[in-house]
């Protein structure tokens, strides 16, 4: 076969520093907009961005060149320089993130599930939620070294 097939989706989870609630409603969804232009830069395709005040989860499109360590580094460090720049200088991202992996044909539920970030946190918070993916995924993890 003369070509290569790829589908690589990813749902991307990472926090402010310390799970601060940096990202105030009045420049969210700039910051989600800035995201996806970030995540189009690299060549990539954004799905769905959303998230609340401590974290912001991202449902991405990658292709085989794209190395998924140095994606988020990347992505991270230019949303925080833009941060900087734009909005305040108090803002950090935490070190570390999630990438789940994700099956074309669970696209569509995980593209609800960030976009009812809002009302899924009135219920549970951030180390909740953040556990739950992790055990979800079958992912070993110390609790003791995720914050």
């Amino acid at each position: 076969m003369p070509s290569s097939h790829i589908a690589s989706y990813f749902h991307l989870v990472f926090s402010t520093k310390d799970r601060h609630r940096w990202i105030l409603p009045e420049w969210e969804s700039r910051l989600h907009s800035y995201l996806g232009g970030i995540v189009k830069g690299l060549d990539a395709m954004p799905l769905k961005i959303g998230g609340v005040e401590d974290h912001v989860h991202l449902l991405v499109s990658l292709k085989s060149k794209h190395r998924l360590d140095y994606f988020l580094r990347d992505l991270k460090a230019d949303s925080s320089e833009w941060v900087h720049k734009e909005i305040t200088r108090l803002f950090d991202w935490q070190k570390g993130y999630g990438a789940f992996s994700v099956s074309p044909n669970a696209i569509d539920a995980v593209a609800r599930y960030i976009e009812n970030q809002r009302e899924h946190h009135r219920g549970v918070d951030f180390k909740s939620e953040y556990v739950g993916l992790l055990e979800k995924a079958g992912i070993a993890f110390e609790e003791n070294y995720l914050w």
